[in-house]
């Protein structure tokens, strides 16, 4: 048991750091942890965007189609039309803001076309 603990904080700790190597990313994924992420989604309904950040997209997708976002209550079915992996969600959150501060459609549907 305390050996299990031992290995499981060794691992978390290494894991978790500020910028983890290519190596600790496929350990994550393989353990279960989900790589940070921003996304943008589209709304059909409401012919707007959105952009967010996260750890678990499909959680995340899940939640703004059932309603739990204020802002993304009104318009489902949300799609995912953009999707970029990071190495911490410090810098998933940094690129999110980016998107927001360009306040531009333009720039969005760049993104979207270069992917």
């Amino acid at each position: 048991m305390v050996a299990q603990l031992v290995e499981q904080y060794t691992f978390n700790v290494w894991a978790l750091g500020s910028s983890p190597s290519q190596f600790t990313q496929n350990l994550c994924k393989l353990r279960g942890f989900f790589m940070p992420y921003t996304y943008i989604l589209y709304s059909n309904k409401l012919d707007k965007y959105y952009v967010g950040a996260c750890t678990d997209m499909k959680r995340r997708l899940y939640e703004h189609n059932i309603g739990h976002s204020k802002f993304t209550k009104t318009g489902p079915p949300w799609e995912l039309k953009f999707l970029k992996e990071f190495l911490s969600l410090a810098d998933a959150k940094g690129f999110e803001s980016k998107i927001k501060k360009m306040k531009s459609r333009k720039f969005i549907e760049s993104l979207i076309a270069d992917e």
